[in-house]
């Protein structure tokens, strides 16, 4: 029988708001900008289940980034 593993997102605070290149660097999820950049471009990126490409979106307090990386999901919350 397989297992499902349940992995948390990871919760970023920023009371502000933060860009959506600098939350995906701060959380882990991307090495550099240039590699934020590339998910981007790739379409790897949603935000609350949107489609999402442009790296200076403002993410919010409450929004969910979900990035679709090699080996599996990353979810991100800001938290």
């Amino acid at each position: 029988m397989r297992q499902t593993v349940r992995v948390e997102p990871r919760t970023v605070d920023a009371e502000d708001g933060i860009r959506l290149g600098q939350l995906l660097k701060l959380a882990g999820v991307a090495e550099s900008g240039g590699h934020a950049r590339a998910l981007l471009e790739d379409g790897e990126v949603t935000v609350n289940g949107e489609p999402e490409t442009r790296r200076g979106r403002r993410v919010l307090r409450g929004d969910v980034v979900v990035v679709a990386l090699p080996a599996g999901e990353e979810t991100v919350r800001l938290g």
